[in-house]
């Protein structure tokens, strides 16, 4: 997902805070209507992410639907990180495309994970947390 109208201006364009930027980037309109459809109920936690990795990818007939889907359980990933490891927030590449930044400095793309788990369901969205959280 490419934000460019984010980048380096956020802050002279009144954009938001880092905490409303958490809650506009956590919004996943698609994946939270696919999840809820299915009955799996995103709750930002990582039992939700487990939920998500058992869901029948019916998405993957419909091109245009695994390019938002991709994007959205991308920022849902990240979300999940955000919210649960400490020291982790996103961050703006200056292309506009949102990352998770750990504590320890090392960044996430966590929406081209997001993109591979659509397409293909591997890795894992449980197992990519797993990952990170441990970094």
């Amino acid at each position: 997902m490419n934000i460019p109208f984010l980048g380096n201006r956020r802050q002279k364009l009144g954009l938001p805070d880092p905490e409303g930027l958490a809650e506009l980037l956590a919004e996943c309109e698609l994946l939270r209507s696919q999840a809820s459809r299915a009955g799996v109920r995103l709750d930002d936690s990582v039992a939700s992410l487990e939920a998500l990795d058992q869901l029948l990818p019916r998405w993957r007939d419909d091109e245009e639907s695994l390019l938002w889907l991709g994007n959205d359980a991308g920022l849902y990933l990240g979300t999940v990180i955000v919210r649960t490891v400490p020291g982790a927030a996103w961050e703006i590449w200056p292309d506009g495309q949102p990352v998770v930044r750990l504590a320890s400095g090392r960044e996430f793309d966590v929406v081209a994970s997001g993109h591979e788990w659509a397409a293909s369901g591997v890795p894992e969205l449980s197992q990519l947390y797993a990952e990170v959280a441990e970094a």
